[in-house]
């Protein structure tokens, strides 16, 4: 058995919680991971997970084990990617997070124009609509799309900003009139979220930010599953400019209620003090952030 290999797969059941949930981030089988697991316990000599039909939770000596050997993977990884600096290549393996619909329209080709400049580095992009913790998860370097009060301890790079915007297709709004946010309680809505948070909508307009109560027909915690169903008429959408803008200027939506949005969101790349050490962190970071600024990889509405 491969011994790295195998501590960086309990490190991946211990972050995901099973077997399934690693099987499924490091593309392999479930049994294959449990496999390989279970060697690694062979080769400790100790138990390091105590699987049920339902669950697997960590052992205190797997915790133990977990915690020391995050670290020295770090610092191996840290150590490879120095030695490929002094060489003039980057090569190691670099973690990055980002939310589900901005990654696959956005990250997934910034990441792949960065592996045609750097064929050694390896990627692991993880995409997932879950506020995440970067550091506690191992992460490298996390994409996060979120108001701009929001506080953190991480470095930041802000990549620009995006406008939260409420948009339904030609036909729907030809068949309701919406002229203010209160036609919003009779009319269908399409809200990002869950069914408990989707009675309100916090609206800045004319009469200032309020809470205005809406007629929610489907909840969705993915952006392309609202717009698709807000391009199909089935409602007004409130969601950001770099998930509709595309939409917006071909005419298959429009703008709703301008006089009525919130305050933008911020876009930045996030990544640990400490990781900004490794060279392939400095450059993945750089490459995006002037790759967005030369291209405006994503269109924002003005």
């Amino acid at each position: 058995m491969d011994f790295t290999q195998g501590i960086r797969t309990f490190i991946r059941v211990v972050d995901t919680g099973g077997f399934a949930a690693a099987a499924r981030e490091l593309g392999v089988t479930r049994s294959s991971v449990a496999k390989t697991v279970a060697q690694l316990e062979s080769e400790l000599r100790a138990q390091l997970l105590v699987r049920s039909t339902r669950s697997v939770t960590v052992t205190p000596t797997g915790q133990a084990f977990y915690e020391r050997v995050t670290d020295v993977l770090g610092e191996l990884d840290l150590a490879i990617s120095e030695v490929g600096q002094l060489e003039g290549e980057l090569r190691g393996n670099l973690r990055v997070n980002a939310p589900m619909s901005f990654g696959t329209h956005f990250m997934a080709a910034l990441i792949a124009e960065f592996m045609q400049l750097h064929p050694d580095i390896h990627v692991e992009l993880v995409l997932n609509d879950r506020f995440i913790d970067t550091i506690e998860e191992g992460f490298d370097v996390s994409l996060r799309i979120a108001t701009p009060d929001t506080l953190t301890s991480l470095e930041a790079v802000d990549l620009g900003t995006a406008e939260r915007l409420l948009c339904a297709s030609p036909e729907f709004v030809s068949q309701h009139q919406l002229t203010t946010a209160q036609d919003l309680t009779r009319v269908r809505c399409l809200h990002y979220g869950y069914q408990q948070s989707g009675n309100l909508w916090y609206l800045e307009g004319p009469q200032g930010r309020r809470g205005y109560p809406i007629n929610c027909v489907l909840w969705s915690n993915n952006g392309d599953v609202l717009r698709t169903a807000a391009i199909q008429h089935q409602g007004v959408a409130l969601l950001p400019s770099f998930l509709i803008s595309a939409e917006l200027q071909s005419g298959q939506l429009l703008r709703v209620l301008p006089d009525w949005h919130l305050p933008p969101l911020s876009i930045q790349l996030l990544y640990p003090r400490h990781r900004f050490h490794s060279s392939r962190v400095q450059q993945f970071v750089r490459f995006v952030a002037d790759t967005v600024g030369q291209r405006r990889v994503w269109n924002l509405v003005e």
